[in-house]
């Protein structure tokens, strides 16, 4: 990666004209079956991006309530676009036509008028589950029949479809805009794209600039994403089998809770409610001894397996994790 980095072809993308990132952008819109993508800096401002496009001040936007833009974009929703969300409460990140049926405001002008519908696929905060399929559809039909549009909030979508067996285009043909990031599974240091209409995509381009995303010969991040995404989506699988495996061993801590059915892609998010301890203590404890965790959601740890820790090395960690925890 770092090889196709120093050697990228660039130039100047504020005026469309760097060859890289064009080809990233044009790979993206391919795998994702829409018209045209936008390389970003990061996966909150596609994210946002999209929302600006997407709405008008004053309007409502529905979401999960353990979801990333809601919890983890610092307020971006309402700061950059002047909407307000409305959290439906999902099942292990996942919520249905219904929960959307009954959050959508009533046609008076003394309401928000509900625009548009994020979903998250995979889904951090519940553990990298997978948002199905079939429901995404039922979903974009029940919003496009009441005027609504739909987002995907896909940074991990590459997960989702390997885990799946969903291709990427497959999920996101119900959505009017999508948003996929390179740093995470996919291993590069920099980078996101959203994708849509060609229209949509000329919005958003305007709106990247104005939140700060222009950048100039920006081939050598888009060279790193364009390598995770020709050498590094098959393996996904392996950091699949390396959170399983890494999950059942710390379901045998005592005072640790997982819910193993959330455990379907990297992530494993731990409850440590029954330990008598805090989360930024054990988050401590650990770090001390050369483990690496994050706070997951209310109750919990995170840890995530990627292509820079091995088997051997997530064997190990939860080894530690049980030593430190006895």
């Amino acid at each position: 990666m770092r090889k196709v980095m120093s050697e990228a072809e660039v130039g100047d993308d504020v005026f469309g004209e760097d060859p890289t990132i064009n080809s990233l952008q044009e790979k993206v819109a391919e795998l994702l079956g829409k018209e045209a993508a936008l390389f970003v800096p990061s996966g909150t401002m596609g994210n946002q991006i999209c929302i600006k496009v997407h709405t008008k001040p004053g309007d409502e936007v529905v979401v999960e309530r353990d979801s990333h833009v809601y919890n983890y974009e610092t307020g971006a929703i309402a700061f950059l676009s002047s909407v307000q969300a409305y959290p439906v409460t999902g099942v292990r990140g996942v919520f249905t036509v219904e929960d959307v049926r009954r959050a959508i405001r009533p046609r008076t002008y003394s309401m928000s008028r509900t625009s548009l519908v994020v979903i998250e696929d995979t889904h951090n905060r519940a553990g990298g589950t997978i948002f199905p399929l079939p429901e995404i559809v039922n979903m974009s039909a029940f919003v496009q029949k009441e005027g609504i549009r739909l987002h995907l909030d896909g940074a991990r979508l590459w997960n989702a479809s390997v885990a799946s067996g969903d291709a990427p285009s497959a999920i996101a043909a119900p959505f009017e805009s999508a948003s996929v990031c390179f740093s995470k599974g996919l291993g590069a240091p920099v980078g996101s794209a959203l994708a849509g209409s060609r229209g949509f995509v000329e919005d958003a381009r305007r709106y990247r600039k104005i939140f700060g995303g222009g950048m100039r010969q920006a081939g050598v991040l888009a060279a790193a994403a364009l390598y995770g995404l020709n050498h590094n989506v098959s393996r996904l699988e392996e950091d699949h089998h390396k959170a399983k495996v890494l999950a059942g061993m710390l379901a045998e801590v005592r005072g640790f809770v997982i819910d193993m059915e959330t455990v379907q892609t990297n992530i494993v998010v731990i409850n440590v409610e029954q330990t008598g301890r805090t989360s930024d203590q054990i988050l401590s404890m650990l770090r001390s001894r050369g483990v690496l965790l994050t706070l997951g959601n209310y109750l919990g740890i995170r840890a995530v397996t990627h292509l820079d820790v091995s088997l051997d090395e997530v064997k190990r960690a939860g080894s530690i994790v049980r030593e430190a925890m006895a």
